[in-house]
């Protein structure tokens, strides 16, 4: 049993999969910071310095101006700021995956437009004896 989850865990498909896994978290993290730290303060000026993780609807009769307050009195609250990041966030990764993939189309169908190779000088010499052994017969 060992061998096999061996022989499975090095197979390529998997070794590629936690490659891409790794390479996807980091990249995450490079988003997230995109997102936090450069798109989200002009979008926030331009609404007139609205920042969107402080758009919540506490649950409680109470009012709190900001999330942290809110989180920090220990009341529940529905966050859709936050959710309205983490949908810009998605929509930013899934542009640049389709980016990325586009990319590795176009160099695929380059590599197919390419010419295939003539044929070697073995099987120039192996084709010149078949057509003589047809002559031949």
């Amino acid at each position: 049993m060992l061998k096999e989850f061996r022989d499975f865990a090095m197979r390529g498909n998997v070794v590629d999969l936690a490659v891409g896994i790794i390479i996807g978290a980091a990249f995450t993290s490079i988003v997230n910071s995109l997102v936090k730290d450069i798109l989200m303060p002009p979008i926030g000026f331009i609404m007139g310095g609205i920042d969107f993780s402080d758009f919540f609807i506490a649950l409680s009769t109470t009012q709190y101006d900001t999330l942290k307050a809110a989180e920090e009195a220990g009341v529940v609250t529905i966050n859709y700021g936050l959710f309205i990041n983490a949908v810009i966030n998605f929509l930013i990764v899934a542009f640049a995956i389709f980016l990325l993939v586009k990319q590795i189309n176009r160099f695929k169908r380059a590599e197919e437009a390419a010419p295939a190779p003539g044929p070697s000088e073995s099987e120039k010499l192996l084709a010149e004896i078949r057509d003589l052994l047809k002559a031949g017969r």
